[in-house]
């Protein structure tokens, strides 16, 4: 009973317990009961369980907010929410990636909760290094905040080239060190083919496999900009990361939806531009202006809702506007 109420990374032991079952419940259900074999996710069926995981989510925050207070439960809505609008871009290319290895829609979201379960690892590391930093050296979170705000007026100033996928670091390192087969295996990630030149049977990675490497790489870029983002909002380690890790547990539902229809919030990027830079910029005022007071919680989650649905609705205005001028 002490270890459950042992104190690990700033929170009693039994809030990350909990955490961590919920998370594999809701891994081990999706996999397991929802899709037994692989299909086709159509738009309706992606909503909805994106709602499902949304809601869950804020009744997890709800609960954080019960147990630990107001304003811990106000940072993590906040870092949950940001988190989520980043990940539209993650869907952008994520949807890329697919079309790149030409991988069927049918195998897509087992490839999904797979590069889930990674970037949760990844998220996890980065996030433990990034608050052993600021607890060593406080002076590390006004290099996240500097960071955030050099981010955010280079998207609001850059183009709209595409990723170049096949220039990806990770394809050339599997290329070179990998035994690869161009052709899908089904929903394997590993297949035994002949070899070319003994006809043995050995093994080699799919294009299916190459998708999924892709697919976290990229988070590992996007996280470059999300993680510090949460940092500027709350050091809490469990903040930080339950609030991530809740945003991109939904991802994986919403992907079918927002893939067919991201091209809609093409102008959302300008939004999270600005949501960047203020979420930097605030650290430097609260630190020299306001002698070290905090902005208060709501006020963030305020300026980052208005922020967000002004976003959307230019996206769709502007989009519409667009479609009516081409016919």
């Amino acid at each position: 009973m002490e270890f459950l109420f042992a104190d690990w990374l700033g929170t009693p032991a039994w809030f990350w317990l909990v955490f961590i079952v919920l998370v594999v419940a809701l891994t081990a259900f999706d996999l397991g009961f929802l899709h037994k074999e692989n299909r086709e996710i159509d738009i309706r069926e992606s909503l909805g369980l994106s709602a499902f995981y949304v809601s869950v989510a804020l009744l997890f925050g709800g609960w954080i907010w019960f147990a630990r207070g107001a304003e811990p439960g106000m940072q993590y809505f906040t870092g949950f929410f940001i988190e989520k609008a980043l990940s539209i871009d993650n869907v952008f290319v994520i949807s890329l990636i697919f079309s790149y290895f030409a991988i069927p829609a049918r195998y897509q979201y087992r490839a999904l909760l797979w590069g889930i379960v990674g970037v949760i690892v990844l998220r996890g590391l980065m996030i433990g290094g990034g608050a052993m930093l600021l607890h060593e050296a406080y002076w590390v979170l006004y290099l996240f905040a500097a960071f955030l705000i050099f981010t955010g007026i280079k998207m609001l100033f850059s183009g709209d080239a595409p990723m170049d996928i096949q220039k990806n670091p990770a394809i050339k390192f599997i290329a070179t060190h990998v035994r690869m087969t161009p052709d899908l295996h089904g929903e394997h990630f590993f297949a035994r083919i002949a070899h070319h030149k003994t006809g043995k049977m050995v093994l080699a990675a799919t294009p299916l496999f190459l998708a999924l490497v892709v697919i976290n790489f990229a988070d590992l870029l996007f996280a470059v900009d999300s993680v510090p983002a949460i940092f500027a909002i709350t050091t809490d380690t469990f903040i930080v990361y339950t609030s991530n890790v809740m945003a991109i547990l939904g991802l994986r539902a919403l992907y079918f939806a927002l893939s067919a229809m991201v091209h809609r919030f093409h102008y959302l990027k300008y939004a999270l531009a600005l949501i960047l830079v203020y979420i930097g910029a605030k650290i430097f005022v609260a630190d020299f202006l306001l002698g070290g007071d905090k902005f208060p919680p709501v006020l963030s989650l305020g300026v980052t809702f208005a922020l967000l649905a002004a976003g959307v609705g230019w996206s769709l205005w502007k989009t519409r506007q667009e479609q009516r001028s081409l016919a």
